[in-house]
């Protein structure tokens, strides 16, 4: 075993889940991410946890949809093993990320719908997802194997208290602020021009672990909850969505909700997850990246939207975290980030004031209002 998986466990079990004696924790493993699962458990072991291990492959996912008829019902016994759990600890690393690229929306639709409450049960855990570096991912992103391990250690093993320290400077004028404007206007796609509200909200530190209601590991991004949307966003950044490639997204905003959009590939992908609920054709998040350790996009999410120099935004379900005490807002059985590059041409105000131009931030060197 790479002695870096081992790492990788104990920053995800220690820092990340904060996980203690005595605590209830599912660990769901990809087909390949069995390595990272061993070393996870040597760690939960250690610690003197109480395991239960579930097995989360995309293929044995397929095989179900494509079989069920598609009247889906969420049975008890999977919402009371995450009603009994401290933490939920999601382990990636498949054999094939488009596994499921031929299930049809409609499935999958119903399928999410039909599991909300499970979903909600396993958000209202400790929870952390991961990804062990396979040689699926590393096609996906277009590296050599070794190379892939390589970016994937530097992104997760960093100093994740001192990365905290500087995206505090972030979460302080995203709390202290009530609009936001993106705007890119490069000559090479359309522009953006799109202004969202953050009035009342709190936004996340996202350092990589529970304690700052931070649920990804790696991490490095601060986040909100917009609502008042208004104008038109370009996402240049590619990505795989529902196992499908989709590239060069357009959403237009009014009124807080997505009233057009287009996409040069993947658009019926884009059409299926906006078609999910009421919810789904609102935003859910706004983020800013900024773990410079992630400097190149590899086509996972997990990755891409914290990357420096980009700002991803989300279509439906918000997140507890950035919302008041006894406010539901946007509720949806989705939440998809779409994901734009903010390194030139480009500028983040809030309330006027611009605090990051052509992806450097007003505390970084060589800033420029």
């Amino acid at each position: 075993m790479d002695e870096r998986a081992r790492e990788h466990a104990e920053v995800l079990v220690g820092w990340s889940a904060r996980i203690e004696a005595g605590d209830d924790v599912i660990v769901d493993v990809a087909e390949d991410a069995h390595d990272l699962g061993v070393a996870v458990a040597e760690e939960l072991g250690a610690v003197g946890a109480n395991i239960v291990s579930t097995y989360g492959s995309d293929e044995l996912s397929r095989a179900y949809l494509k079989a069920h008829d598609g009247a889906f019902e969420a049975g008890d016994h999977a919402l009371a093993l995450l009603e009994n759990a401290d933490a939920y600890l999601r382990l990636g690393g498949g054999r094939n990320t488009t596994a499921t690229a031929d299930v049809e929306s409609e499935t999958r639709q119903a399928y999410s719908k039909a599991h909300s409450e499970v979903r909600e049960a396993r958000m209202d855990t400790d929870w952390v997802s991961t990804v062990h570096p396979t040689r699926s991912l590393a096609q996906q992103a277009g590296m050599a194997y070794d190379e892939y391990q390589d970016f994937v250690y530097d992104a997760v093993l960093r100093d994740w208290g001192m990365l905290s320290e500087r995206m505090a400077n972030v979460k302080e004028r995203l709390d202290e602020g009530s609009e936001v404007r993106i705007v890119t206007e490069r000559d090479d796609h359309p522009r953006t021009d799109v202004t969202m509200s953050v009035e009342g909200r709190t936004a996340v530190n996202s350092a990589a672990s529970v304690a700052y209601d931070s649920h990804n590991l790696p991490s490095g991004e601060v986040f909100t909850a917009p609502y008042d949307t208004e104008g038109e966003v370009f996402f240049d950044v590619p990505m795989t969505i529902n196992a499908k490639r989709v590239r060069n997204v357009r959403l237009t905003f009014d009124d807080g909700e997505v009233v057009g959009f287009a996409a040069e590939q993947g658009e019926d992908a884009l059409e299926t997850v906006l078609n999910t609920d009421e919810g789904a054709r609102r935003l859910g998040e706004l983020g800013l990246g900024m773990n410079r350790g992630i400097d190149r996009v590899t086509d996972n999410i997990l990755f891409d939207e914290k990357m420096g120099d980009t700002v991803h935004l989300a279509v439906g379900r918000a997140y507890d975290a950035n919302l008041p005490e006894g406010e539901e807002g946007n509720q949806s059985a989705v939440h998809v980030d779409l994901i734009t590059d903010v390194s030139e041409e480009s500028f983040i105000e809030i309330d006027g004031d611009v605090i990051q131009r052509d992806g450097t931030f007003w505390f970084e060197d060589d800033f420029e209002a």
